[in-house]
């Protein structure tokens, strides 16, 4: 897999991830990694929680968090709330949070 097939970029912060979010999906889960038609790659996430007053992006901060055993407070919706696609901004060791995101997605397949 080469860079350009990742949906995510080490930052001086952190690590910025491109998600496409399933509201209501039964399970809260990473899906994988998904090049959309317009070529732009994103990591596909579902969450049991309902896309109503922000329960879904508040469970997809929640389970980010959780997955990549960082604080709640480290993990911030930086673009498309209201969105499928979204840009969610993690805080902290940007190349460590993305060796764990390439291991799980490998651990997918």
């Amino acid at each position: 897999m080469t860079n350009a097939s990742r949906p995510w970029v080490v930052t001086a912060d952190g690590l910025t991830v491109a998600v496409r979010l399933t509201p209501k999906g039964g399970r809260d889960a990473v899906d994988g990694i998904e090049t959309m038609a317009d070529g732009r790659c994103v990591l596909k996430l579902r969450v049991r929680a309902a896309p109503f007053d922000g329960q879904a992006n508040a469970a997809l901060i929640a389970f980010l968090a959780k997955t990549l055993d960082v604080p709640r407070s480290k993990v911030t919706l930086a673009a498309g709330e209201t969105a499928r696609i979204k840009r969610v901004e993690i805080q902290g060791d940007g190349a460590a949070l993305a060796a764990r995101l390439q291991e799980i997605c490998d651990g997918l397949t």
